[in-house]
């Protein structure tokens, strides 16, 4: 297949030559003045909380929600000349395309790293009339000392929780999309705000119309790359701190961020890399590169999700919200069988949720559309049972060979900026695994 090449746009006044045959022109502009697709929403959100970023990280969220826009309204099964990895190209006015052009191999690797297709990033020059297209920045910092990722998932709610326990003034940043999430991150925030009094949080809805690169409207599911865009968001907010390089918190437990394929298959489409370290390591490099000053930082990386529970800073608050975070990957795929939106429970999210919920306080209050994994042979013909078997079998050989996760956990990806913590990454891989491995103690899948 050949390579999909886009361009983005900043409307009538930036003007470009006429497209060649093949390439599609995306307009990042609505009006003279606003920028499109939800960006120009954040950024007067933003300036409504006295914070405006930098020109640079506003160029990094413009790249990130044109490489969003690609991700997901590129379908696989149609552009890849293997069913999955795709050739995209995208060109982009940035305000200093120097740095960004010096940047692009560090860009394109950390792309193909996450989503797995040939990514190949241009940029030219912002046209004279948008070489500034934010207000001026405040004299004063706003108030925030750090930036936490919010998902709505328990763990950005333990990573929460932990900052405003120990004293810290975070900004929470969330990416908005489908309604479930987005119920769980506002029910999170007001129990949050209930008990440590006001908490900000800076919300991104970067959405593109469906039809935006075939009229057919089809789209691509995997959404790679959105990791790519919530971590450009809080870039962008993490810029409006000024004077210093302020921490990115990403609450992930080490089990999730590692990503061991539970089994050979389960490569490629089957083995996300979104908070892998490898990834976020050549994130920073690419802060670096661009001269935005900020970090991202996984405080968690050496805990499982149930220890991430047990050791949270306020278990009291942790409780109360708990039910209202969302772990499952797709929370309403049980509607045609009469259920509302809530966890499937047998999921790979929702098993790793049990398990640790089980191994931190015993019981779940969790309300899953597969209550009693228990309760009858789950087939392994269907999801259900699927998931549930290949960690059993992924535990079990763990917990047979301990020794072998030293081996295992190298298998998403390098972790050749790890060399001091090897062991520590074998020892939570161990005992994330051994945490679900208890759950799923005594359930049985099988062929029907």
């Amino acid at each position: 297949m050949p390579m999909f090449e886009l361009r983005a746009h900043l409307g009538p006044l930036d003007p470009l030559p006429e497209a060649p045959p093949g390439v599609i022109t995306v307009d990042f502009m609505a009006g003279e003045r606003t920028l499109a697709h939800g960006i120009g929403r954040v950024v007067r959100e933003a300036s409504h909380l006295g914070m405006v970023p930098t020109e640079t990280a506003l160029d990094l969220l413009i790249l990130a929600a044109f490489v969003y826009a690609a991700d997901t309204r590129i379908p696989r099964l149609a552009f890849a000349q293997d069913s999955w990895s795709r050739e995209i190209k995208l060109e982009l006015p940035v305000r200093d395309p120097e740095r960004w052009t010096a940047a692009s191999p560090l860009l394109e690797r950390l792309l193909r790293f996450l989503s797995g297709d040939v990514w190949k990033i241009g940029f030219r020059p912002r046209p004279p009339r948008f070489i500034d297209l934010l207000p001026a920045r405040p004299l004063n910092a706003p108030p925030h000392d750090i930036v936490s990722l919010f998902s709505g998932g328990l763990d950005s709610l333990v990573g929460a929780i932990d900052l405003l326990a120990q004293g810290h003034r975070p900004i929470l940043v969330s990416h908005a999309s489908e309604g479930a999430t987005s119920d769980s991150q506002n029910q999170l925030l007001e129990v949050l705000n209930k008990h440590f009094g006001k908490v900000d949080r800076l919300r991104f809805w970067i959405s593109f119309n469906k039809s935006l690169l075939n009229p057919e409207g089809s789209r691509e599911d995997t959404t790679r790359a959105r990791s790519f865009l919530f971590f450009a968001a809080a870039a962008f907010t993490a810029s409006t701190i000024f004077d210093q390089t302020t921490r990115i918190a990403v609450p992930e437990n080490g089990l999730i961020s590692l990503n061991v394929p539970l089994d050979p298959l389960r490569l490629g489409s089957l083995s996300t890399r979104t908070t892998h370290p490898f990834y976020l390591a050549r994130w920073n490099d690419l802060l670096a590169a661009v001269e935005i000053p900020a970090r991202l930082d996984t405080p968690y990386l050496y805990k499982t999700k149930g220890e991430m529970l047990s050791d949270c800073a306020n278990p009291v608050v942790l409780r109360k919200a708990l039910t209202s975070s969302m772990s499952c990957s797709s929370p309403t795929k049980g509607r045609w069988a009469g259920h509302s939106t809530e966890h499937c429970g047998y999921c790979v999210p929702c098993l790793i949720r049990r398990a640790a919920i089980t191994a931190a306080f015993d019981d779940d209050p969790t309300t899953y559309s597969l209550p009693d994994l228990r309760g009858r042979n789950l087939d392994t013909a269907s999801a259900k049972g699927k998931q549930v078997r290949s960690f059993q079998l992924a535990a079990e050989r763990v917990a047979a060979n301990p020794e072998i996760a030293a081996a295992l956990i190298h298998k998403p990806g390098p972790l050749s900026d790890r060399h001091n913590d090897l062991g520590q990454l074998a020892s939570v891989y161990r005992r994330g695994m051994a945490e679900v491995g208890a759950l799923l103690e005594g359930v049985t899948a099988g062929p029907a």
